[in-house]
């Protein structure tokens, strides 16, 4: 069972902890926090184009900055459609 996150890019759905909204993530302080120390340790894969990030998805498997919004990915992880 697999998520795409866009440009190519699937992992797996059991390894997901979150999805964060880029846009509102930054209004509350803890969220903030906890991207811009990711962020800093230089631990994401940017998978979107500069300027074109919507989503920031939290994983086992890695930290990546998506191109396709939350809303879409937190309906894409509760299909029953799976890619495996």
């Amino acid at each position: 069972m697999f998520l795409h996150l866009g440009n190519n890019c699937m992992i797996r759905k059991d390894k997901i902890i979150t999805i964060l909204d880029l846009n509102t993530a930054g209004s509350n302080e803890s969220a903030r926090n906890l991207l811009n120390n990711i962020l800093k340790r230089g631990e994401v894969h940017n998978i979107s184009e500069k300027g074109k990030e919507k989503a920031f998805v939290i994983s086992d498997s890695g930290n990546y900055l998506s191109p396709i919004s939350s809303a879409t990915l937190f309906k894409r992880s509760q299909s029953d459609l799976d890619f495996e």
